[in-house]
Formats: structure tokens, sequence, C-alpha cells
């Protein structure tokens, strides 16, 4: 007999009931699929408790279903549809890794992540879910920063020069096709060759503007494969985005995400809560924003290999706006990021609502996965449902009946266990968070900003001279110079010999071009000079 005819799996979210104490037999007295499945999850080293069993309609306080600390750089996925818990699931999630000295991102789709700061209240659910999971529950707060995008919203502005950005992300927010991608990649190379900062989106316009000129058109034959025309759809996608409120998301000064990797004096890691609230309305612009983020860390950290614990964990929530209308160059580019930035101590936790909002390749890369319950009203539900069935590893579940069945707070869990390999799937009942589970009262929360050591830093928007001004002021004469007579046994002095000379001026030509070309270009055409 199969593991999966061995057990039928009655709903694991009946007994509701049932308290650590309320099954005599342990993790020993289990059927042996349920001891099994017990025994992946216990790990010798450090690790975050998930929750606890779900068996045979009862929940098994004495079988913890835990992930390895370090194996949580080896990327996740949180899914499941909407009210069955995940955003719990990722404060549950945050709370454990601070607490072991990680930095984590969450992105903060709907607000109301931010009372992972404070202690949270004790009441009668929160009693009878750590009863039932053998939870020793006590309110606790977490060292916490808020950002939002642009300033948009509460939070410390969070800011990208056009230029880092590059042309594919910014391709992704302005909606253009493949070739369009290809002519802003030219664009972007024309500005980087001739030293136009790129700082704003005025800067682009007017880069575009100059390219698309009396004056300009001749360089735009120089740089080859862009069309007038190409440029004029260019230029008006970017006036329209403008036009939409979208320019102060672009400019200086920027974020510098090794602020995310921080951790507090006494050694917890610091939760970055991104308020993404104000800008739901605009998915590909944050979803695009969260890449970025992700792809400056790729180019900036080195490569560490294997480690007792992460560097920093990143969720990315809302993931399949992400994919959405993306190229084909873009998912490789995602694909490429997700598995090697692994290496470098990031782990990164895709949050949707089911596996197939993520492409197979990208999937492929998440060795860890909370799976919260599935709706199967409609065929098209049906047919996911069978499909995040096939996405599992074999079970001693039946799993669509299970994911159909599990209560909120529940999930189906399978992690990389110290060795490397894949868990037991196991049916969970997930433990209850700390921290308040609801936002921050704006007032409290505005405070918080207001005392961030970064808040000076990042809080005031600066416009320097960058590719707008310098291709759109206009010359000014000069009035002429009367010459300064030199006294007649006055010399020139050294400085002013080499300063005057040809080989000087040649010199700071070639100079001024090569910083120009300084910059290079990583997997999504992002690009930042060392500070």
């Amino acid at each position: 007999m199969s593991d999966r005819d061995a057990a039928p799996g009655a709903d694991p979210g009946a007994n509701r009931d049932t308290g650590p104490g309320a099954d005599p037999r342990g993790p020993a007295g289990l059927p042996d699929p349920a001891r099994r499945i017990a025994a992946g999850y216990a790990f010798s080293g450090p690790a975050l408790d998930l929750g606890a069993l779900l068996w045979d309609g009862g929940c098994h306080a004495d079988a913890p279903i835990r992930v390895p600390l370090a194996m949580l750089n080896r990327h996740g996925l949180v899914a499941g549809a909407t009210g069955t818990g995940k955003t719990k699931t990722l404060q549950l999630i945050a709370e454990q890794l601070s607490a072991q000295g990680v930095p984590v991102f969450l992105a903060d789709i709907k607000g109301d992540l931010s009372g992972i700061a404070r202690p949270g209240q004790e009441n009668h659910r929160v009693r009878q879910r750590s009863g039932e999971v053998g939870q020793g529950w006590t309110p606790a707060g977490f060292p916490a920063e808020f950002y939002a995008l642009g300033g948009l919203g509460h939070g410390i502005p969070v800011r990208a020069t056009v230029t880092s950005f590059g042309p594919v992300l910014l391709s992704k927010v302005l909606g253009l096709n493949q070739t369009q991608e290809q002519s802003l990649g030219l664009i972007f190379h024309y500005a980087d060759t001739k030293g136009l900062e790129l700082i704003d989106l005025k800067d682009l316009r007017a880069v575009v503007a100059f390219l698309t000129s009396d004056e300009g058109r001749p360089e735009l034959k120089g740089i080859g494969g862009l069309s007038t025309a190409t440029a004029g759809v260019i230029l008006r996608s970017l006036t329209a985005f403008e036009a939409q409120g979208m320019a102060d998301f672009f400019g200086e000064p920027e974020f510098d995400t090794a602020g995310f990797l921080r951790t507090a004096d006494d050694g917890r890691g610091i939760v970055s809560v991104l308020e993404l609230s104000a800008v739901q309305d605009r998915p590909q612009l944050f979803s695009t924003f969260l890449m970025w983020l992700l792809a400056d860390l790729f180019h900036d950290l080195p490569e560490i290999g294997d480690a007792d614990k992460p560097k920093l964990v990143f969720f990315f929530d809302e993931a399949h706006l992400l994919f959405n209308g993306a190229s084909k160059a873009f998912l490789d580019s995602i694909t490429q990021t997700v598995r090697l930035i692994r290496s470098k101590g990031v782990g990164v936790f895709f949050v949707t609502q089911t596996p197939k909002d993520v492409p197979a390749d990208v999937l492929g890369q998440l060795g860890n996965r909370v799976q919260h319950a599935l709706r199967a009203f409609t065929p098209d539900d049906q047919k996911a449902l069978r499909a995040t069935v096939r996405t599992f590893p074999r079970s001693a579940y039946d799993l669509e009946e299970l994911l159909t069945g599990l209560g909120t707070g529940e999930a189906v869990v399978t992690v990389l266990g110290e060795s490397g390999a894949p868990t037991p799937v196991a049916a969970t009942r997930l433990r209850a968070p700390e921290s308040l589970m609801g936002p921050l009262d704006p007032a409290e929360l505005d405070e918080a900003v207001r005392n961030s050591p970064l808040h000076d830093r990042y809080a005031q928007a600066v416009d320097r001279e960058s590719a707008y001004e310098r291709l759109t002021a206009a010359p000014v004469a000069a009035p002429p110079e009367a010459p300064r007579e030199r006294p007649a046994k006055e010399e020139p002095t050294l400085v002013e010999q080499v300063v005057g000379s040809g080989m000087f001026k040649s010199l700071a030509r070639s100079v001024g071009t090569q910083l120009g070309r300084e910059i290079t270009r990583s997997l999504f055409g992002t690009a930042r000079r060392r500070r």
C-alpha cells in the first residue's frame, strides 16, 4: 500500500479544540506515514518554528514543523487564496529571522505589516492557537524601518536614478514592446558614452527629445538601429508616465540598498517594511521597483557561498504582477538573478495566490514552500488546483482534498532539510505572530520615520545638474575679459603651463569621455557607480 493510500487525509482543520496534550501517542505513536513526516523536520541546527503537524483531524504539538535557518537563502514560495493567512505567515517568518539576527525586507501591499514593530495583543484566538501548536507565546516587537516609494506614503522615500534603474526595468514600467525596449537600451548607451547623467525622468526625456531634433538627428544615426518613429513612441510614453505622477520615484538621493542589511544594537535583524498601499493601483511600477531593489543588491554584494544564516531574506509580495506581460529576456534575467543571488546570501520568497503565477524556471529555484488553502469554485479554479498539486513532491496526503479544506492559518509545507533534500509534505497549523497583527497608528508611524537615522539622508529630494540642464540650457555670451597684464619678469607658473598645454586638454577630454563610459550594466541593465 502506498503512502497516499495509507492516509486518505480527513479534514485537517477538524477538532479545532485539540490542545497539546489531547493526543497521548506523541510522534512515536503516530501511524508510520505521519511519524516519517515528523522525523523529516527534526533538525539539529538553528531553525524557524512554523507550527505543528496536522494529521487525521488532529494538531500534534509534539511534532513541530520547522525550516533550517541556513536554508532560507534557498528561496521560497508563500501561496494561497485571499484571506487564508499569507500575510501573517510573512510576519511569523520575519519575526523569527529578526530574532536570529537576519535582516528582512517586506513588501507591504495592504499596509498592515507595520505592526511588526510593536508587541502583539493577547486574546482568545491567540491563546487558543498557541495552545494548539505548543507555542510559548510572548508579546514582542521587532526593530523596523519604514519606507515608501518616492515618499508617497508613510516612510523614508526610496528613489532610484533613471541611470541605475536601467532600460530593461524601465521598459517594463513603460509598457514598451521588445523592439522599443532595445531602442531604449541604445538611448541609455548613448547617454552613458556622452556623460549625460540620467537622474530623473526629465533627463531621459531631454535626451530622447534631443535625438529626435534637427540638431540631434545625426547622433541618432550614429548609435544605429533606432528609428525616429520609435524614439517618438518612447518620448510619448515618458511624457504620459510623468503626467500620471510617476516622476517622484526617480531622482536623488538614490537609496543605497545596503541599508536593508543592517542589524540593531541588540543583534536582531532590522525589518525593512516598504509601504506600497499608496501605489497598489500601479502594479507594474511597484513590482518593477522591487526587482530593481533585488537587482541592485545582486550588483553590489560579494559572493559568500553557503553560510550559517542568510544576509537578508527578501519577501516579494504580489509576485504575479512582476511576470505579467514580461518578455522572455526579462524572465530569463529574473531566473538568473534568483539563481545566482543565493550564493550572495540573499533569500527571496515570492508571495502570490497560486504557484502557476510564477514561471516554471523561477519556480524550480524555490526550495521552501508554504501553500495555504486554494478555492475550487470554477473549472479554472479546479485546473489551478490540479496544477498546484503537481508541483509538490509525492505526498502522504490527498493534496487536492487537503488544499481545499485547510483553515485560515493552516498550510501545506515542504522545505529543504539540513542536507539540502526536500522534507516530506506536511499539513501544518501555523504559529501566531508575537508582534501586532495590524498597522500602526499613522501618527506613531510618522514618528518612527522621523526618528530613523536614515531620515535626514533621504527625506529631501535633490535636483542637481544633469542631462536635462546640459541639453536645455541656453548658452550665455560672456563679456570679453580684458587681458590681465603679467609683470614683465613674471613667467607662467608650472601649473598654468601644464593646464594650458594641448596635451592636458586632450587628456581632459579623454578622461571626460572615459567617465561617461565608466557605467557597466548588469543582467537587468541596472547600474550604479560605487560610492
